[in-house]
């Protein structure tokens, strides 16, 4: 996925890093390593959510040259504080912002953890200017395909996974990405099964988004661990494990391993099983990207063979997981399927979150959205139509979610009269 380069310590200068999505989980990791190699990173901007408190903390410790905010209140008030505090960092606003900084000369590494389809147009600039973009917004594949992967061919830049499970694949494979075809029979992503992997399907509509959120192995954001309660983060992922390796569907298997200590699997033609092993921390890929081909010191636990007590496997549930197989259809439907599931997902979580529908119905949203939702020739060949198919996706699942909750009440109000 790109050259790599080596430098000696007296010859390497300080990388320029972009951190979008900085106040995030990954964001916060980021920094965690890039602290623990003083001298080899020069942290230059840094793009927060909503969290003014937060990036101006992160401001006040890296001193960046921009911070950016997505919405303008939010950017008057630290542009405000970042004043006050007698800093001379820039404070930006919106998306153009994020794509000019992220494609800026002066920034060599480009971290894309800017959760959903917001995070496509500035990676999409990063690739399109040659940065080493380390991509932990699977979305940006999801949504943009084969548009993001031809960005990063024009522009000769390098995209290295930070998924944990694409970053293990990676990890298994030649340098030499020609090669891969050749060797690869197909590949594993790993998954934990999530919170809910021994509960009973039956009691998923009184699951609530405090124990969605309740991942039994891996610190994360909200919507990503709602993702991972429903594996709609796995089907997510292999659809960028298409994009990423150039492999057809049916070459890409999902196994549920509860411990989180195999991060994925390559199975090669003279079926010999290629695996990276770790203890589940996000540093571990983050430092790997920031570094490749080298590797450096993330912080990470020394995983401990002598305390495993087992390592296990199992094939994912369908009646449990529904939305798994949502990956795998809306790959072979019409290019643009897999953003309108996006899109579906996006939405149907969010409202989760929420309150307006039960756990259980995230997987009608999405079913019910790739489902009614056309894709025409060409929604998929730009940026413009990739947008426009994402905002007809939306309409379509805020409908979808209006249905949920008429079901919903019905429901209620038929238990109250029955009783």
């Amino acid at each position: 996925m790109g050259e790599s380069v080596s430098m000696t310590a007296s010859d390497r200068r300080p990388q320029g890093l972009c951190v979008l999505g900085s106040t995030g989980s990954i964001g916060t990791n980021t920094l965690d390593v890039v602290a623990r190699h003083p001298g080899r990173f020069e942290v230059l901007a840094l793009a927060g959510g909503r969290r003014v408190d937060e990036l101006l903390a992160q401001c006040l410790q890296w001193k960046p040259r921009w911070a950016m905010m997505p919405g303008e209140v939010q950017a008057a008030q630290l542009r405000q504080a970042v004043r006050e505090a007698g800093l001379r960092t820039e404070v930006l606003s919106g998306e153009q912002a994020l794509c000019d900084i992220a494609s800026h000369p002066d920034i060599d590494i480009v971290m894309g953890a800017i959760v959903g389809a917001a995070g496509l147009p500035p990676c999409l600039a990063a690739a399109r200017a040659g940065k080493r973009l380390l991509l932990a917004n699977k979305e940006a594949l999801v949504v943009g395909g084969a548009l993001f992967m031809q960005a990063v061919r024009d522009g000769g830049g390098t995209l290295l996974p930070i998924d944990s499970e694409h970053s293990a694949i990676f990890q298994c494979l030649p340098e030499d990405s020609s090669t891969w075809a050749q060797r690869i029979d197909h590949i594993v992503l790993t998954a934990s099964g999530g919170p809910f992997r021994q509960r009973d399907p039956a009691t998923f509509a009184d699951i609530t988004p405090d124990q969605a959120c309740a991942h039994p192995n891996w610190v994360m954001g909200r919507k990503i661990s709602v993702d991972s309660a429903t594996m709609m983060n796995k089907a997510l992922e292999v659809i960028e494990a298409h994009w990423l390796f150039d492999l057809a569907p049916d070459r890409i298997k999902v196994v549920l391993h509860p411990q989180s200590i195999i991060h994925s699997m390559v199975v090669c033609r003279d079926r010999s099983v290629l695996a990276q092993l770790g203890t589940p921390d996000m540093r571990v890929p983050i430092a790997y990207g920031l570094s490749w081909p080298e590797r450096i010191e993330s912080g990470a636990d020394l995983l401990d063979f002598t305390q495993l007590s087992s390592l296990t496997f199992n094939e994912p549930c369908d009646r449990r997981y529904p939305g798994l197989k949502l990956a795998w259809q809306a790959l072979k439907a019409p290019a643009g399927a897999t953003c309108v599931l996006n899109a579906a997902n996006e939405i149907a979580v969010e409202a989760f979150l929420q309150g307006q529908i039960r756990f259980d119905q995230i997987h009608a949203v999405n079913e019910g959205t790739l489902s009614s939702v056309a894709v025409a020739d060409g929604d998929a060949a730009s940026v413009d139509g990739l947008l426009a198919l994402d905002a007809r996706a939306r309409s379509v699942a805020r409908a979808q979610i209006d249905r949920c909750g008429t079901v919903a009440v019905a429901q209620t109000s038929g238990t109250i009269a029955q009783q």
